[in-house]
């Protein structure tokens, strides 16, 4: 079944900022109905103005993924409301960067209790309306470290490489159910306010790692998988690269934990924090992080010198080309012709 976004409802678990807001902020250009949840009520709201004021129709709806009964309610409110739901979109994430000997047990487990048995918790909620419906699309909202591990993140990691592995599972259970799609998102490195809100137990300020990719790759993605599910989508060409893993899978570690020590933290200390793991954030309460600008200018510097650097090589060897057609061509002296025929003298 293809849906039309104007005529669909959706509800979107993380509205209150990152790719979960921005999504919300998509569906409403395309005229849809977004049932928005969060922690942060005052913000779903002002997000819920928003979509409204651009075109869609809004429910916010507060809502801690954690809790099933909250999850639950959730979903019986978007049905009471719109009278269906056509997708579902998974996306309420939390994150620590620690090592995992420094990680305290239960910031591990909020990690866990968030970022996979949140998506449980929407899975069970909304597959009996899809069943009843006969048709809808849950959209999980991974990560490429579903597919690629790395250090410092073993909370995180472990939490989508279990939502993963739910999702294909689940994809298996329903088979028999054409027009009920499980489909997954894999977005690399986005610049969202997660980096913001992580818990950290690392000693130093993080960061997030380039490649940086914009909220809205990841919403348009959502969106077209809305209107055509596949299986699933990854975003950002850094993030489909590693997760062909390519090369022998102990250089790939190897590779990918140098380049978490040296590119996830900034060079200066910082205090332990439990970030938003229990309590929402007031702040960064954005789609943005604020982190894909410093990474254009860094690459836009880069090819600005490459292309500088070309133009000198390109000077050069014009200026050696002219020098040597300027050069006079020397004269060979004419040779006298030896006579073939032999002296008759």
């Amino acid at each position: 079944m293809r849906l039309n976004i104007a005529d669909s409802v959706t509800v979107i678990t993380g509205a209150s900022s990152g790719i979960g807001r921005a999504t919300a902020m998509k569906l409403a250009e395309q005229h849809g109905t977004v049932v928005l949840a969060a922690r942060q009520a005052d913000v779903l709201h002002e997000v819920a103005r928003e979509c409204e004021q651009i075109g869609g129709r809004a429910l916010a709806v507060r809502t801690d993924v954690t809790d099933e009964e909250q999850v639950k309610q959730l979903a019986r409110r978007a049905v009471e409301t719109y009278g269906r739901i056509d997708a579902w979109v998974n996306d309420a994430a939390v994150t620590m960067l620690s090592r995992f000997e420094d990680a305290p047990a239960d910031a591990f487990r909020r990690v866990m209790e968030t970022n996979f048995f949140g998506y449980v918790y929407g899975a069970r909620a909304v597959l009996p309306y899809f069943r009843k419906q006969g048709h809808g699309v849950l959209i999980n909202v991974a990560s490429v470290e579903g597919k690629v591990a790395a250090p410092y993140a073993s909370a995180y990691v472990a939490s989508k490489f279990a939502v993963t592995g739910f999702s294909e599972s689940l994809r298996m259970e329903l088979r028999d159910e054409p027009d009920i799609r499980v489909c997954m998102i894999l977005p690399a490195t986005i610049d969202t306010p997660l980096f913001q809100h992580a818990a950290n137990y690392s000693g130093k300020a993080v960061q997030a790692m380039p490649p940086v990719y914009a909220p809205e790759e990841v919403a348009e993605a959502i969106l077209e998988t809305i209107r055509h599910p596949k299986r699933e989508v990854t975003v950002g060409n850094a993030g489909r690269m590693i997760a062909m893993r390519t090369f022998v899978p102990p250089l790939a570690e190897r590779i990918v934990a140098r380049k978490v020590e040296r590119r996830h933290f900034q060079d200066k200390p910082d205090r332990n924090s439990p970030g938003n793991l229990f309590e929402p954030m007031p702040e960064f309460d954005t789609v943005h992080g604020g982190w894909l600008e410093p990474y254009r200018q860094i690459r836009r510097r880069k090819t600005a010198w490459t292309a500088g650097f070309v133009a000198l090589l390109a000077g050069l060897g014009t200026a050696l080309y002219l020098s040597a057609s300027k050069r006079p061509t020397p004269r060979i002296a004419n040779k006298p012709e030896r006579n073939s025929q032999p002296d008759q003298s």
